[in-house]
Formats: C-alpha cells, sequence, structure tokens
C-alpha cells in the first residue's frame, strides 16, 4: 500500500489554500493542504507496524514549534508548481531528516522546501498568467504545529489519515 507522512495546517492556512487549488489543483479533490515530511512511499503490514513504532518515537521526540506562512512561490523552471511557502524552520527540517533515516528509506527525490501546494500541472502559458497574478497576493500565516500524520492512498486516490502522531513525551 502506498503511504505518505504530511502535516496538515490550521484552517484558515488550509482555507486559503483550498479557495486557490480548486481552481488550479487537480489533486485537490484527493487530499487537503498539506507540508509533505515524506513523499509517497510503498510498506507491507510489517513494515507498517515497525514505521508506526518509528514515528511515534519521532513524535514523542518532538516539541512543539511555529510555521510561517509569508508568500506565494513557485517551482518553476523546474516544475509549474505554485505554492504557499513555508519559512525555512529547524524544526520542520529535523522532522523531515528523521523521516530519512533508521526503518526509513533514505532515498529522496527532492530537497526538502517545505510548502503548501496550490496549483500544478499548469500548461506554460496557463502558468505564467496564473503565478503573475497570484504571486501579488499577500500572504501571512503563523501557525503552530503539534501533530503530523502518516496517511495511506486510497484505491479511488483519495489519501485518508492513517494514524496522528502528537508532539511531546507521553
Amino acid at each position: 500500500m502506498t503511504y505518505g507522512i504530511v502535516i496538515f495546517p490550521s484552517v484558515d492556512i488550509q482555507d486559503e489554500a483550498n479557495a486557490l487549488r480548486k481552481r488550479y489543483d487537480p489533486k485537490y479533490p484527493y487530499i487537503s493542504p498539506h507540508i509533505t515530511l515524506k513523499y509517497p512511499f510503498q510498506m507491507d503490514a510489517q513494515e507498517r507496524d515497525e514505521t508506526v513504532k518509528a514515528l511515534e518515537e519521532i513524535a514523542q521526540e518532538t516539541e512543539p514549534f511555529q510555521i510561517e506562512v509569508t508568500k506565494i512561490s513557485s517551482f518553476s523552471p523546474v516544475s509549474n508548481a505554485i505554492y504557499l511557502k513555508v519559512e525555512d524552520n529547524e524544526h520542520l527540517n529535523k522532522l523531515n531528516e528523521k523521516m530519512h533515516e533508521g526503518v526509513f528509506d533514505a532515498h529522496r527525490e527532492h530537497a526538502f522546501i517545505p510548502h503548501i501546494t496550490i496549483a500544478q500541472d499548469l500548461p506554460s502559458d496557463e502558468y505564467s498568467d496564473i503565478y503573475s497574478s497570484l504571486r501579488m497576493r499577500q500572504i501571512h500565516f503563523t501557525d503552530t504545529i503539534d501533530r503530523f500524520q502518516l496517511c495511506k492512498q486510497l484505491e479511488n486516490g483519495n489519501w485518508t489519515v492513517d494514524t496522528t502522531f502528537h508532539f511531546g513525551k507521553k
């Protein structure tokens, strides 16, 4: 089965992202706005149990922290994806690192750039117009992050939360 590890930001940030995603992101119906900590990977039931234990340990070792979402940016020229930029953050970086060591596959397709996708798979001519317009928007959110989720992809392509991991010692 396919799994991924994400952080779902506050409702205010999700509302802002969804207002744009429903027009510009073909993956809008499949998952709520999120910050990806570990891109989709395959695991069976036995691996899942081992992974959940490792994620519980990571969550217990992590204290809640603040993130800032400050503007609209883009991955151009690599791709025509547009996103809400999450400012570089030591806590997010450490969390991402932990998701790529120990029981986890260390392979990375991309460098970790914390973001919330709002548009993707846009034709080049549309991308230029949309990005020019969106980047003028004033964006600023601060959010407290106190959990992350292990999500699984269902047969219909939708993603659902498998397990939520709350930060801090038990």
